[in-house]
């Protein structure tokens, strides 16, 4: 029997397809001017010395850029869902400068969360010498490829600095066209991802929470589709005891999105080059980053700086995201806050 279709599909620019837009990167890539580049080095050298944890968008004034950001801004959280900003000189300079520069734009975007236990307001996605076979470490901090999966904040953004020997390629998908496939297909399927999954919380676990977090992919509230998604770690809450097992269906929904999350047609690959900063709205977006080979030489090894935001004028979330998100107040919500975190950015990876 052909499954009947019971759900609408999502319309509008947020349900994209990667090989239309692949054709078109001058829909989704911003160059900055040289204008706006003396405006932020200008900023830059006005907060120099200071705590970066301790800026926000005021020191960060860009008369001509600033408009620019809240566009771009408005484009992720309620257009296409992602936007790619080129030109940011940061080779040969100090990661003090660079960090602020980018600390700078991203407060046009909303407000810095804490990815980690550690509470890093500013992350650094750098090999540490780490596996996943480690039910503590995250995926970003290995040479292992992520897979597709959302972030805990609305918006995530990633400064690349240095690129890898080979691979570490940055690829992006549509959970709406992702939604609107299965809605289609198989709408049996899309159903069950309506309803919670347990999701590994790799030992970062808030006061008071278990090990993981129960949450449906996709959550209908208030006219709003929003994804949040990590196979990854779905799989691996299995390992705990009181969690129940995945069923049959349960992995056959589960392999349906993944599969057509890397179907060609609908993701985007993108290279990031030095200088590139990528925006990306976690509630209508999935991210993966391929396996990669780094350089022997220290100074040379692949390095990408992450901010995690809450951005104002957002989605209204709900209430089940406060398991993750510790609330749903608009500007302020996401990120990870456990019983030591001590809120600060570092300018080294820890």
């Amino acid at each position: 029997m052909t499954p009947t279709l019971t759900r609408p599909l999502v319309e509008g620019a947020s349900a994209w397809i990667g090989a239309a837009l692949a054709r078109h990167p001058e829909q989704w890539i911003y160059s900055l001017s040289p204008a706006e580049i003396a405006e932020i080095e200008a900023s830059v050298a006005k907060v120099r010395g200071r705590d970066l944890a301790s800026l926000t968008r005021a020191d960060f004034p860009f008369p001509k850029l600033g408009p620019v950001l809240d566009q771009l801004r408005d484009e992720v959280l309620d257009g296409r869902g992602f936007v790619l900003i080129r030109g940011l000189p940061v080779e040969g300079k100090p990661i003090e400068e660079n960090a602020a520069a980018y600390w700078g734009i991203g407060m046009h975007f909303g407000h810095p969360r804490s990815q980690n236990a550690m509470g890093h307001l500013l992350g650094h996605v750098r090999d540490l010498g780490l596996a996943t076979t480690d039910p503590n470490v995250r995926t970003y901090q290995t040479t292992e490829r992520q897979h597709y999966h959302t972030d805990s904040c609305d918006i995530v953004a990633l400064l690349c600095l240095k690129t890898a020997r080979s691979g570490g390629l940055s690829s992006i998908v549509s959970s709406m066209a992702i939604y609107n496939e299965m809605a289609k297909r198989r709408p049996d399927l899309l159903q069950r991802l309506f309803e919670p999954f347990a999701t590994d919380r790799r030992g970062e676990v808030p006061v008071g929470e278990k090990p993981y977090f129960d949450m449906p992919v996709y959550n209908e509230h208030e006219g709003y589709i929003s994804a949040i998604y990590s196979g990854t770690y779905i799989r691996s809450a299995q390992r705990f005891a009181d969690v129940p097992r995945l069923t049959a269906k349960d992995i056959e929904a589960l392999e349906m999105l993944d599969d057509l999350a890397n179907d060609k047609e609908l993701r985007l690959d993108m290279e990031l080059r030095p200088g590139d900063m990528q925006f990306l709205h976690n509630h209508t977006c999935l991210h993966d980053r391929t396996a990669f080979v780094d350089w022997p030489e220290p100074e040379r090894k692949r390095h990408l700086l992450r901010l995690w935001l809450a951005a104002p004028g957002a989605r209204p979330l709900p209430p089940i995201f406060t398991q993750r998100y510790g609330s749903t107040a608009i500007g302020d919500r996401g990120g990870i806050i456990c019983e030591k975190t001590r809120l600060h950015a570092p300018l080294e990876p820890v």
